[in-house]
């Protein structure tokens, strides 16, 4: 499965802690971060990722476009709640993305600790059938 991985700058020792505590999930799967995200999470853990800009660059919006053309299976977005964001409209595209294409979205710990149990277990497996299918809003 595609997987994003996205945090907001005082959500990152999160993100990357999860990242540790689940490496050999992660592993298994293909990883997408923001610019920064990315280069801590690959420090700290070896994995492989492809990094795209840091969000408030276009990175949001590099991760949705995956989302909207189907290539991308979960998204875990570490957000801060209590600071205002600058690129919040980016941040809320790419949430809504995630809700009109039904890609499972973690944006805190508890969430994304329910959502890597299920990847372990083979839960999403219906993301395969979604990915094969194409556009699963499409008629037919």
């Amino acid at each position: 499965m595609n997987i994003a991985l996205i945090a907001h700058d005082k959500k990152k020792d999160d993100i990357v802690r999860f990242a540790i505590a689940y490496k050999s999930i992660l592993a298994e799967h293909t990883l997408y971060a923001t610019g920064t995200t990315g280069s801590r999470i690959m420090k700290e853990t070896g994995l492989s990722i492809h990094r795209f800009q840091s969000g408030p660059l276009g990175g949001d919006q590099e991760i949705g476009a995956l989302i909207a053309n189907n290539k991308m299976d979960v998204v875990f977005f570490f957000r801060d709640p209590l600071t205002v964001q600058p690129h919040e409209p980016d941040v809320s595209a790419l949430v809504r993305l995630c809700d009109v294409y039904a890609v499972p979205l973690a944006t805190n710990m508890g969430t994304a600790e329910i959502i890597i149990k299920g990847l372990e277990r083979n839960d999403l497996s219906w993301r395969n059938i979604v990915s094969e299918k194409g556009d699963m809003n499409e008629p037919g």
